[in-house]
């Protein structure tokens, strides 16, 4: 999309789980370029997801040059740069030649789930959750960075000699873009450590020790929009830019669906579905199925800070049905198979495939497909994955509305909202309006928003909300009573007699999944941490 003319453009960095998009947006807010890189997880145990992070560092410096040469402007067009990232995967690196000393450890990641059921346990699980807003589960970096220490204990050793870096994502990128100069991490990204009191917005020592995790490892926690440094020209196309935003993928489409409002709430679908609401400037009251985090942060500004449901496998399981079965050449085809019969005919699947998250926090849960005859087939697959996706968005919002927040519509994006099928039957399971945007990439809307607004590029945060363009609506359908005269009624009635059916037997296949892996012993357990 080459532009007909130069101007300056802020440039957005999305690293995500399998992969890299780059945005460019003018002053209108337009994105005027875009490239993407694909990122390749590596998977070297049941349960094991690692990423290298060299692949992640050059593959956001290619995007951007590519989305460069797509928008035809040059490395001295960029008038910031913000990033947003995958959250809560783990980097640690070495400060004195920024060498990763262990591959990433990616947050589908399961190999500490025996460490986190020894702390809750022991204990931990309520004061943890009342200090963080999270849950004790191998989703989160703490566990992450103690496997790491605890697998190599010179790393510790170097650790609390001050030699050694840790970061999610938006740091490592900080670090090499800055040429090593700079350590830093947004608070949103560090409310998904286990580490951050969530109320303070700073790390909590307690929680240091409790992990075994020296205060030498850590960045320093600042807003998600500020400008923070500059870039190192030898690192990043021979431009000095301004880095002025960092904010953990979620978070970043939260801002940009322009969910700045208490009550408003979107859904993410990508690799997997994560439901925020606005929960204001007050971390919302403890709740046992749903996260509390961190949205966002403006620089001078109070923290504001969102419920959350986490749902780990959504969009990965369509790529289970292209990549690992081969039942699709491209994921919309699940929408035309789907389509091609008139209801599941009893098959269900759950995407447990890295556990189940919110709001049943089982990592020991795991892919389930049900209700298989002689007579199922691919499309029957198809639906059940998509079938699986709704319902699991339908148990977050359901522990929403029982926490106080209820969801009365929801704003969608990410990569499947570009399916219409699964758009049109999440809003008839949810019995609510979704609302699609045009564009869809909002996590790199996100982060582009907050670094314009940084640097005075883009205007204050209600003027961008009110340049959200609608893409697609989906109304709840209405359908005939049947048996009083034909007469219409609106879905809520409806899911009474169809979709609450299905949602309870949906219910049934997620119990069959539950603890599946619970008596397997762990191929490597972490040893004991030191005392």
């Amino acid at each position: 999309m080459a532009a007909a003319a130069r101007g300056p453009v802020v440039a957005a960095i999305d690293q995500g789980t399998t992969g890299t998009t780059v945005c460019l947006l003018d002053a209108d807010a337009t994105v005027v370029g875009r490239s993407h890189t694909a990122v390749h997880p590596r998977f070297p145990r049941p349960g094991w997801v690692e990423q290298d992070p060299e692949e992640l560092w050059r593959g956001a410096v290619d995007t951007v040059a590519a989305a460069l040469v797509d928008a035809g402007r040059r490395p001295a067009d960029i008038a910031a740069l913000g990033i947003t990232n995958q959250r809560e995967t783990t980097v640690v690196w070495d400060r004195s030649t920024s060498a990763p000393v262990h591959p990433a450890i990616v947050w589908q990641d399961r190999r500490t789930a025996a460490r986190c059921e020894q702390l809750a346990a022991d204990g931990h699980a309520e004061s943890v959750q009342a200090r963080t807003g999270l849950v004790l589960d191998p989703y989160f970096s703490a566990t992450k960075i103690e496997w790491i220490l605890t697998r190599e204990p010179a790393l510790r050793r170097r650790a609390h000699r001050g030699e050694l870096a840790f970061g999610t994502v938006d740091s490592w990128l900080i670090w090499r873009l800055t040429g090593g100069a700079t350590h830093i991490t947004d608070v949103t990204n560090a409310s998904r450590t286990l580490l951050l009191d969530l109320a303070a917005a700073d790390w909590a020592p307690d929680l240091l020790d409790l992990f075994g995790v020296p205060a030498e490892l850590l960045p320093t926690v600042v807003p998600s929009s500020r400008v923070y440094a500059t870039t190192d020209p030898a690192a990043f196309l021979g431009v000095r830019v301004p880095v002025a935003a960092a904010v953990g993928d979620q978070q970043a489409a939260l801002f940009a669906q322009g969910c700045l409002q208490p009550g408003q709430a979107k859904n993410t679908y990508g690799t997997g579905s994560f439901v925020l609401v606005n929960a204001g400037a007050t971390v919302p009251p403890p709740h046992s199925a749903l996260l509390r985090t961190a949205a966002y942060q403006l620089d001078g500004e109070p923290v504001r800070y969102a419920l959350e449901g986490a749902i780990l496998s959504t969009g990965a399981a369509v790529q289970w049905l292209r990549d690992s079965l081969g039942i699709i050449t491209d994921a919309a085809q699940t929408a035309e198979l789907a389509a091609s019969l008139p209801g599941n005919d009893g098959v269900y699947f759950v995407p447990a495939l890295a556990g189940l998250g919110a709001p049943y926090w089982d990592p020991r849960a795991r892919g389930t497909l049900l209700g298989i005859t002689r007579g199922t087939t691919r499309a029957h697959l198809a639906r059940a994955v998509l079938e699986g996706i709704a319902y699991r968005t339908r148990d977050v919002v359901e522990a929403m509305a029982a926490a106080g927040y209820p969801v009365t519509e929801l704003r969608a994006d990410g990569g499947a909202a570009r399916n219409p099928w699964l758009m049109q039957f999440q809003a008839d399971v949810l019995g609510v309006d979704v609302d699609v945007p045009a564009d869809i990439e909002t996590t790199a809307l996100g982060s582009a928003y907050l670094a314009g607004l940084a640097t005075g590029f883009f205007p204050d945060p209600a003027a961008l909300a009110g340049l959200r363009r609608a893409g697609r609506r989906y109304h709840p359908a209405t359908r005939p009573r049947g048996e009083d005269g034909g007469r219409e009624r609106d879905d809520r009635h409806d899911r009474d007699y169809r979709h609450d059916r299905d949602y309870r037997r949906w219910q049934d296949a997620v119990a069959r999944a539950r603890h599946w892996d619970a008596d397997h012993a762990e191929d490597d357990p972490m040893p004991a941490p030191p005392p």
